[in-house]
């Protein structure tokens, strides 16, 4: 089972179910732990490590029914209602959860991204990482300035070492899985269902994973869908505008 880490003392209800927060392609549940703590002063919060990511199993597959069905034996443990929400890769692996298994979950926020396939890749940061020279590293910031050097944007360095397992010089990441299952990540799959429970849509107003082309598809499957934007924020919106991603939450999350 994924590896998850649980904040606040709060007791799960119908009203105010735990939240688990999905993580992206290259983070892990540690990325949430700031906003995961904030929340949990109303309400009981999960991080999780998706599979080949953090503290979590690898595997030899990654593909999102694969993910959906992770978080889905999570649920299961908990046995508690839940709420979920996911950015990025952990967007699409909590959308397919919810398409697949609608009565597992009450709430669902989508953090920019839509359920399409995607034409970039995301490989280059792949190739940065295996291009750190791990045996000459005794902090993090060493491999932030190779990072650095392999173009790699300064906010992205900061997240990216926090996969880094310093003492034993390792990255937390099955990279290798990661790189022949990118197909997969930045593609959608042929799943069907249809999630009616109440969703949002959370975007950075400065990104374009979510566009006015998406909507009609987005209804198609998610039918109580609603649909907000950061303004200021890219991709990485609860990094750039952590505040405002959390107001946006718990708005949503207690309508």
């Amino acid at each position: 089972m994924l590896s998850y880490s649980e904040f606040g003392d709060h007791t799960p209800t119908d009203a105010t179910p735990a939240l688990i927060i999905v993580h992206g392609l290259y983070g892990s549940g540690r990325n949430w732990g700031v906003i995961a703590k904030r929340l949990s002063d109303s309400r009981p919060v999960i991080t999780v490590d998706m599979r080949n990511h953090g503290q979590s199993p690898r595997a030899p597959t990654h593909s999102y029914p694969d993910l959906a069905d992770d978080l889905a034996q999570v649920i299961n443990h908990l046995n508690v209602p839940v709420d979920v929400c996911g950015h990025s890769m952990g967007g699409k692996a909590a959308m397919v959860l919810a398409l697949q298994n609608p009565t597992l979950l009450r709430r669902l926020i989508v953090a920019d991204i839509a359920p399409v396939a995607y034409g970039h890749t995301q490989q280059m940061f792949i190739d940065a990482m295996r291009a750190v020279d791990l045996t000459t590293l005794s902090r993090r910031s060493d491999a932030e300035s190779q990072l650095a050097e392999a173009g790699v944007e300064r906010a992205l360095q900061s997240f990216f070492t926090q996969s880094l397992d310093v003492p034993n010089k390792r990255w937390r990441l099955n990279l290798d899985v990661l790189e022949a299952e990118m197909p997969k990540i930045i593609g959608w799959p042929d799943v069907a269902g249809q999630f009616d429970g109440p969703t949002l849509f959370l975007s950075g107003g400065a990104s374009g994973y979510v566009g006015p082309q998406h909507r009609d598809h987005i209804k198609s499957l998610f039918p109580a869908a609603r649909f907000a934007k950061l303004p200021g924020a890219g991709h990485w919106l609860h990094a750039e505008k952590p505040r405002k991603f959390e107001a946006a939450v718990r708005v949503f999350l207690d309508a």
